[in-house]
């Protein structure tokens, strides 16, 4: 595994941890005020990581053979 691959997988998990969590977090009931305030960083961290990882696999595929 090169290590372009590597770190795609990684901002994959990494966006689909944060998602899950941020989920979990916004739905859970009896949760306290700061864990749904680290839910909702977490989701927008999780998009950016999307959006990020989408930008990354573009430009890896022009720049990096």
């Amino acid at each position: 595994m090169s290590l372009k691959h590597f770190h795609f997988l990684f901002i994959a998990v990494a966006a689909i941890f944060c998602l899950a969590f941020g989920a979990w977090a916004l739905s859970a009931s009896g949760v306290t005020s700061a864990i749904r305030g680290m839910g909702i960083f977490s989701a927008i961290l999780g998009v950016g990581l999307s959006v990020y990882g989408v930008w990354f696999r573009r430009k890896s595929r022009r720049v990096i053979t």
